[in-house]
């Protein structure tokens, strides 16, 4: 099995008219054709041409210097769209037409020094090398004259088979149908809202009209060396704008009146710029504001493509036993009276909240980047085109995609297939956060949600490997940015920056000491009403020499109550 999709991204449109669909799609064809996701950006003239010829248009080197000055460095898809609309394609009638005027004879044929005279010597002008390659084409006697007829049937005939032959691509290919092909093609439908959103408070929520939304699903999980991981996203901004972000966990829909456990758990979402290189990424903002379990930034970002990094400070999520010495583990599989093995009632419920999680676009089915998304989570593996075709042939699904239904379906497969055996399920279970009480203590879900005014926002998720490094840079910069340095008592070259902000406190030590590992003593004991992400009152930490660490994150334990933050570092003795 191949190794896991890089980018992904969950299209939901609203219905737009067939001639603007029909616009868009080629659109989408045609920069598919060039570059492998509407993320990627124009960087070259070159690639200007390349994407505009796949568009069927034939862009003279006026129209492309109209376009790509010199100042530009970069166009995006929805840059794209907006030159096709003003760049007519060149038609076979119109090239018939330029070409009779130069047929002095009217014979349907123009030779060689003609053509050659007026295409070097007029207008915008070619060199005597592109016009040699035009009569390669037409010269069809090898008689030194160019059957411009046949030329002009040749031009729209190839523009015809590039747009076709893309178009194909696009249509054959369920990942590229799935691609968000910029703003224009991605708006959440109303419908597929989930029920965390409706609960958004109307006194701090954008109020509908000029604000368009997108949202997006993920979930933090603790790992077995107890950090935590979650899905990284990549938000794209059409136009500059007001810019209203949230990021909350997620109350699961059967369980309306049931409090859950995670929804106690903290959580921040951190902005960065979506540079290239490691120089480009700066971090532009995180959300500090809080009402109720919503994490809340509000302001302006200019156009572009940026990081959305969630985070929470393991102060609530946190480590524990999956297994209860107490109680029985609950069943999951039970054999009926005809002796057919079924689903318990309480993992059916479990398996309708996983796919509640899994389920990042919130539209009711799982796609094969999202079903694998769970597959790499649980087994490591994916599934591949092929696999996903026999799911379609067994289980249900609708427009290529897993229903709810159908995922309760393969789940009774697996358990069928070992003959009632739960081992299997339990490892999918215990990976998602699960105890042996289908109690989820180990993972917390939570939404993203995006307002902007008078713009559509796109969300997709990411899979990067620099996803770690990146939220660690981005929560650095977020402490040292916000707060001075203050030097460790008799150590000039040890430094605490402490981010004091009003949900949370953080803390970060410097290390500027050569060649020398420091172990800092941490002491919280004079703390009121705190709880530490280390898990303890006072603890070490060793800090690398010439670097960086994150000290500690400290929350209030209870919230309706003042909370008193004092901690005392030092560097422990023979250090």
């Amino acid at each position: 099995k191949s190794s896991v999709l890089r980018k992904m991204s969950f299209q939901e449109s609203p219905r737009p008219s067939e001639e603007d669909e029909a616009f868009y799609m080629q659109c989408r064809a045609a920069y598919l054709a060039v570059f492998r996701s509407s993320l990627t950006n124009i960087t070259s003239k070159q690639h200007l041409c390349r994407v505009l010829q796949q568009a069927g248009r034939n862009p003279s080197h006026a129209t492309l210097n109209k376009y790509w000055t010199a100042t530009t460095s970069k166009l995006n898809f929805d840059d794209f769209c907006e030159i096709l609309k003003h760049e007519e394609k060149t038609e076979e009638s119109e090239l018939m037409r330029v070409f009779k005027k130069m047929d002095v004879n009217g014979d349907g044929y123009i030779t060689h020094s003609e053509l050659e005279k007026a295409l070097i010597t007029r207008g915008e002008k070619m060199t005597k090398e592109e016009v040699n390659a035009i009569f390669s084409l037409a010269d069809i006697n090898k008689d030194g004259k160019l059957h411009y007829a046949e030329f002009c049937r040749l031009f729209a005939s190839t523009v015809e088979q590039c747009q076709t032959a893309a178009l194909e691509r696009l249509e054959a290919d369920a990942k590229l149908k799935r691609l968000n092909f910029g703003s224009q093609s991605y708006s959440p439908p109303k419908s597929s809202v989930s029920s965390a959103t409706q609960r958004v408070d109307s006194d701090t929520t954008p109020k509908k009209g000029g604000w368009h939304h997108s949202f997006m699903k993920g979930c933090f999980f603790l790992e077995d060396d107890g950090s935590i991981s979650a899905l990284q996203y990549q938000l794209h901004i059409p136009h500059t704008t007001t810019v209203y972000l949230t990021i909350q966990p997620l109350g699961l829909s059967h369980r309306p009146d049931k409090s859950s456990a995670w929804m106690t758990v903290d959580t921040a979402l951190f902005v960065m710029s979506a540079g290239e290189t490691k120089e480009d990424t700066n971090l532009v903002c995180f959300t500090e504001s809080k009402d109720k379990e919503k994490y809340i930034w509000k302001g302006e970002l200019n156009a572009g493509t940026y990081h959305l990094l969630p985070f929470t400070s393991g102060c609530r999520l946190k480590k524990r036993s999956k297994k209860s010495p107490s109680s029985k583990p609950v069943e999951l599989v039970y054999r009926t009276d005809t002796e057919e093995l079924d689903l318990t009632r309480e993992f059916r419920e479990v398996l309708s909240d996983i796919f509640e999680i899994i389920d990042l676009d919130g539209n009711g089915l799982l796609s094969l980047e999202e079903y694998n998304l769970f597959e790499l989570r649980t087994s490591g593996e994916k599934c591949d085109k092929e696999a996903w075709a026999v799911c379609k042939e067994n289980f249900d699904m609708r427009k290529n995609q897993l229903t709810r239904q159908g995922f309760m379906e393969l789940n009774l497969m697996e358990a069928t297939e070992k003959d009632g055996d739960p081992a299997d399920l339990w490892v999918t279970l215990e990976a998602m956060g699960y105890n042996r009480m289908l109690e989820l203590v180990e993972a917390c879900p939570f939404q993203i949600d995006v307002h902007c005014e008078s713009t559509q926002p796109s969300i997709q998720p990411l899979s990067m490997d620099s996803g770690p490094k990146l939220l660690n840079q981005a929560l650095q910069k977020s402490i040292t940015a916000r707060t001075g340095a203050k030097a460790l008592r008799g150590h000039d070259n040890v430094f605490i920056y402490t981010y004091k902000g009003e949900h949370r406190i953080s803390s970060l030590i410097t290390n500027k000491v050569e060649y020398k590992i420091l172990t800092v003593h941490v002491n919280n004991e004079q703390s009121r009403n705190c709880c530490s992400s280390r898990g303890m009152t006072v603890f070490a930490v060793e800090v690398p020499a010439r670097a960086k660490m994150v000290c500690q994150h400290v929350l209030p334990i209870n919230e309706k109550q003042d909370w008193i933050y004092s901690c005392v570092e030092s560097i422990l003795p023979g250090m």
